[in-house]
């Protein structure tokens, strides 16, 4: 067994990132994605690493998956049909939600419609109290007519919500038993066991998306399994989380809420891992794929993580990284309006049928054929020679707007990049004021099949200090996946406040959650591997309605040191909010814990070094900032450590094409990273 391989399946590609154990070298290839068929990309893409590298599936030790199937079944509303079992009065619970609109400033703004409507809900006659004691135990009968009710109305599943469950699920578990008595072909959630946490909307929302994606998320990894099987590929294959780590593929199934964001946290890992080899300290991960454009904040080789992200129209709340979604990607179509505006996405043409140029079926003009308009892209084949660009499919279809706007094709094809750009500025404005970051001071990793094209226009826009291009920056997801740590989260409410009395019950659910986190890694993982655990707490001033996270020293939790624990508390709300109170009473609501054992990573090995520039293969004529003008073309490969040139510059390789604008110029550090600034830094 000598190769490890991280696989990323996004809407357009499907990225392979595959590393030698021997000598811990990466090899990378680009297929195309077949949502139509899922598993056929692995089928191929294994085919062409063993023709290409000669690397056999029984060669195969390690194998990560990231995919994206989990949040486009949410963002697309391509889920199941579900029904709610909440305590009886308590229907109301995702009508309600938090009783909040989106975007507070958008006088047209519209709360979304709940996943499951209010006729989905059925109630169930129990109750148990806010300390966990059962008042009521479960009606049964009132569990049947639930039943009956949600199979008549059509339910392929079933979510379990009860009051106070997070403090005792007994009674959701009961429920469950008695569903599965009734109706045994009924996938049954109950919320207690996806994610315990106070609140019950909070915790309703992330049962509920769990179940909604279930059914198909279990027939996508069935298939995935089956294409590895067929392969000769003879490990268990793991599958990235939201969290950044990975887990297998059992877990996956039961779990699906934890791998909602499975893809998106693979880029960011991936981001991690160079800003951290390659010391870039503050960075912004902007990965652009087909359908959107994902960023997220890394420090020091760190990404920001959190809970509550919002997945489509709904957040939920299980660790993960903390990334903003923007509807912009390379396949996002153009198209006008009933009023004669032109726009651009949300709608994606995906892999099937593709931007024009794609050939592929694709008659909707998309981002990426704009570019291919402008001359910035179609100098050679994409993918790794897996897509052959016809720029006249390209200009016959943004001639087509062109013609209804009045206007050149040129001049359309760079207004669809405008507005895209404009876009995704509006939405990474909002992350960085959320972060309170200067974007003068940080970078953009740009990466994903359509992240580099387009970095340098939106890093110009937001005044940042420069873009970051990788070696292989079409592939970083699935080196994400690849490097990503075995990784999982445990939580125990406490809800007490934070004196002597606590003292007991805070070194108990330590020691829980210690010996439940080991036998994970244990049982999913194998036992005796090297781990770290790392305590946080969710906490909170009496009386505040929402608390914060607080990363807490295991000796501070084991040794039941308050004082230490407190003093952490108010340094995070100072930094947090700006001040702190230091007399007030404090709560722990949770305490968490989180367990990784380490994978084997990749070395990253300095590139030859170079001196003056390289020579250009050529150059071509592009629609650039208005003006027509002759550009040097040069392949990323012919780069050497050291060497510069000045933009406008196009740079091909085979995941992906990097536009360099007019005043920006192009320096290569000594891991073969593009870093490319403002001319007159």
């Amino acid at each position: 067994m000598a190769y490890r391989i991280g696989v990323d399946i996004g809407g357009s590609f499907t990225d392979f990132a595959v590393l030698d154990e021997r000598d811990h070298s990466i090899r990378t290839l680009k297929v195309l994605s077949r949502p139509d068929q899922p598993g056929s990309e692995i089928r191929t893409g294994l085919a062409a690493l063993k023709e290409r590298h000669g690397i056999t599936p029984e060669e195969v030790g390690y194998f990560t998956h990231g995919t994206t199937v989990g949040i486009n079944a949410v963002i697309q509303r391509k889920g199941v049909k579900l029904a709610l079992f909440t305590t009886e009065n308590f229907q109301d619970v995702l009508e309600l939600a938090r009783l909040k609109i989106p975007h507070i400033h958008d006088l047209f703004c519209r709360r979304p419609a709940p996943l499951i409507s209010r006729d989905m809900v059925f109630p169930i006659a129990e109750r148990t109290d806010r300390d966990g004691r059962i008042l009521q135990e479960v009606d049964r009968a009132s569990v049947a007519a639930a039943v009956e009710g949600a199979l008549a109305a059509g339910a392929q599943g079933i979510v379990v919500a009860l009051l106070h469950s997070y403090r005792n699920g007994t009674n959701e578990a009961r429920v469950r038993e008695i569903v599965a008595q009734l109706a045994p072909n009924l996938l049954t959630s109950c919320s207690a066991e996806i994610w315990p946490i106070i609140r019950e909307y909070e915790r309703t929302i992330t049962a509920t998306i769990n179940a909604y994606v279930q059914p198909k998320v279990i027939n996508y990894l069935e298939s995935f399994e089956a294409a590895l099987t067929e392969m000769g590929v003879g490990v268990p294959p793991r599958i990235t989380k939201s969290n950044g780590g990975v887990m297998a593929v059992d877990q996956a199934k039961a779990e699906c809420v934890q791998m909602i964001l499975s893809g998106t946290a693979s880029g960011v890992i991936g981001a991690g891992f160079i800003a951290e080899t390659c010391g870039f300290p503050k960075l912004l991960s902007l990965d652009i794929g087909g359908t959107s454009a994902d960023v997220a904040v890394i420090r020091n080789g760190r990404a920001e993580y959190g809970t509550g992200e919002i997945i489509g129209d709904f957040q939920i709340f299980i660790p993960s990284v903390s990334v903003t979604s923007v509807g912009q990607g390379g396949g996002s179509i153009a198209w006008i309006d009933d009023l004669g505006v032109l726009r651009v996405g949300p709608e994606s043409a995906g892999s099937l049928p593709g931007p024009v140029c794609y050939q592929r079926g694709g008659t909707r003009p998309t981002v990426t054929d704009a570019f291919v308009v402008c001359g910035m892209i179609g100098h050679g084949d994409l993918g790794y020679n897996a897509v052959k660009v016809d720029v006249e499919a390209s200009r016959r279809a943004i001639g087509e707007l062109a013609g209804k706007l009045g206007v050149s094709v040129e001049d359309a094809a760079e207004t669809i990049i405008q507005i895209a750009i404009s876009l995704m500025y509006a939405d990474v404005s909002g992350l960085v004021s959320r972060f309170g970051i200067d974007p003068r001071e940080f970078h953009f990793l740009a990466f994903g099949g359509a992240g580099p094209m387009m970095a340098c226009f939106l890093a110009r826009e937001l005044n940042m200090k420069g873009v970051v291009v990788p070696p292989t920056p079409g592939v970083l997801s699935a080196l994400g996946g690849l490097v990503a740590d075995l990784k999982n989260d445990f939580i125990r409410m406490l809800y007490r406040v934070l004196s002597p009395e606590l003292t007991v019950e805070l070194l108990d659910a330590a020691e829980t959650l210690s010996r439940e986190a080991r036998a994970w890694l244990d049982r999913e993982h194998g036992a005796g591997l090297p781990h770290r655990l790392s305590f946080s707490g969710d906490m909170r001033y009496q009386g505040q309605s929402f608390e914060i996270e607080v990363p807490l020293e295991s000796e501070w939790v084991r040794q039941g040191d308050l004082t230490a624990i407190r003093a952490a508390f108010d340094a995070q709300h100072e930094r947090v909010f700006g001040h702190a109170d230091r007399r007030a009473p404090v709560q722990m609501i949770n305490l968490r814990l989180v367990i990784a054992s380490p994978t084997a990573k990749p070395r990253l090995l300095p590139i030859a070094a170079g001196t003056g520039s390289p020579a250009p293969r050529g150059e071509v004529s592009c629609h650039l900032d208005g003006s027509d003008m002759k550009v040097p073309l040069y392949r990323r490969e012919d780069f050497l450590a050291g060497q510069a040139i000045p933009g406008p510059a196009i740079i091909a390789q085979d995941d992906t094409t990097t536009c360099v604008p007019p005043g920006m110029r192009v320096d290569v550090d000594s891991f073969g990273n593009l870093v490319i600034t403002p001319a007159s830094n």
